[in-house]
């Protein structure tokens, strides 16, 4: 008698489960070059859980369901993991887009007030059940493009009743729309506007009671650190308050100049340092002998017009653990697709698209302490996964431009159909 599961999903032209690698943790060098392609696969689903992966004559052999799909002709990942995203935020800001195009810097659109604070006041000004509503809705345009888990950052509020209100909208929306959030808060993305003349002051309300207040909301806490923003010193005493009351911490470094803020991190046990577009050789070294994982987000570089990319060929190679992930946010980075950022890593970092799959699930789930639920389908762990329309799975980095997902799964259930 065959066993009773709740859906077999069968005739997978390529399944890649990362069952070939460790059930938790992140892969490093080498081995993030190994994957397992199962042809024609299976996956047996239990209760939001995977029950078994294989091909499909052994899966149907042992199970049986009432619900069968048949995955004839397409590619089956495990759902992506974004492990930077900024979603809660009230209006896009194409303006500012079009005048980098013409040649205004990143830096300079900031200092007349625009950038991030341009955020800031549309996020104040929006009600919270309105707020809730536009990031329910981005938070579904992942699951679209196959993304089933994110770390998603508050900091569009920068004071402390805006950004508990951005924290609760991010909450609810990830309820709603179905999508496993880790919440972030990042009270130190940029110096409110009322603190500009006296940026200790902010520090001071950082560490003194926005920490304290959101810690109910949020699992890590980041900070931008930059010589236009936060120093490092301001960074360390903002980080190391984080700690005591129990974050996990995150961190905006080296991005526009070389201060040091990879080596800090590292230092301060950080689960992830991210952008390193000036990581130096000391801070690239510590990376690669810590449990740091480097977040390469290469779609900004890209966005801004920027000549310099993170050098990620050289984490990989040195041994660090490498996560990819989109920065989508309305301002750097305005794409929620990590399709795209694989053919941005293929192309600027010379991932293979097993490098860009183990960076975009396992690693990434292991920077937000998702990998004993999400990030790989060993039996047990949630059945999140993805179906896409390519000829092989190196389709993976070599289509861009549009959406590949025709199916994501998440916890067993079909939550995204593109209809034949």
């Amino acid at each position: 008698m065959k066993e009773s599961v709740d859906a077999l999903f069968v005739g997978i032209s390529e399944l890649l489960p990362l069952t070939e690698g460790p059930e938790r943790g992140a892969v490093r060098g080498s081995e993030m070059a190994k994957v397992e392609v199962v042809r024609g696969g299976a996956i047996a689903v239990r209760e939001g859980r995977v029950v078994a992966t294989g091909t499909t004559e052994e899966i149907t052999k042992v199970y049986e369901a009432p619900l069968t799909r048949d995955l004839k002709g397409l590619v089956v990942l495990p759902g992506f993991v974004d492990a930077h995203t900024h979603p809660v935020f009230g209006e896009t800001r194409e303006g500012e887009f079009h005048l980098r195009c013409r040649g205004a810097d990143y830096v300079e659109i900031a200092r007349k007030g625009g950038g991030i604070l341009s955020s800031v006041r549309s996020l104040r000004a929006v009600p919270e059940d309105v707020l809730v509503s536009k990031v329910r809705e981005r938070l579904r345009g992942f699951l679209a493009l196959g993304t089933t888990s994110i770390e998603g950052k508050s900091g569009y509020g920068l004071s402390t009743e805006s950004e508990l209100k951005s924290l609760r909208a991010l909450r609810a929306a990830g309820e709603q729309a179905g999508l496993t959030v880790s919440p972030t808060f990042l009270g130190a993305h940029e110096v409110a506007p009322e603190y500009r003349e006296d940026p200790e002051a902010y520090v001071d309300l950082l560490c003194e009671e926005m920490l304290e207040a959101a810690r109910p909301l949020a699992d890590s806490c980041d900070a931008f650190i930059e010589d236009h923003v936060f120093h490092l010193a301001q960074g360390r005493r903002i980080f190391e308050r984080a700690r005591e009351l129990g974050y996990r911490l995150r961190a905006h470094v080296d991005e526009l100049s070389p201060l040091g803020g990879t080596e800090l991190a590292v230092e301060l046990g950080a689960a992830s340092a991210d952008h390193l577009l000036y990581l130096s050789d000391a801070g690239l070294e510590a990376l690669a002998a810590s449990d740091t994982t480097a977040v390469l987000l290469p779609g900004t570089s890209f966005f801004l017009r920027k000549e310099r990319y993170a050098p990620g060929r050289r984490l990989v190679d040195a041994g660090a653990k490498v996560a990819l992930a989109t920065d989508y946010n309305p301002g750097s980075c305005y794409t929620q697709s990590l399709p795209m950022i694989a053919t941005l890593a293929c192309l600027h970092f010379a991932f293979s698209p097993a490098e860009c799959l183990q960076a975009m699930t396992r690693n990434a789930a292991d920077s937000l302490g998702l990998d004993a639920e999400r990030g790989t389908l060993h039996a047990g762990k949630a059945a999140d996964f993805a179906a896409f329309q390519f000829p092989s799975f190196q389709g993976l980095g070599y289509r861009f431009g549009d959406n590949p997902c025709v199916l994501t799964v998440k916890d067993g259930v079909i939550v995204h159909e593109v209809a034949p």
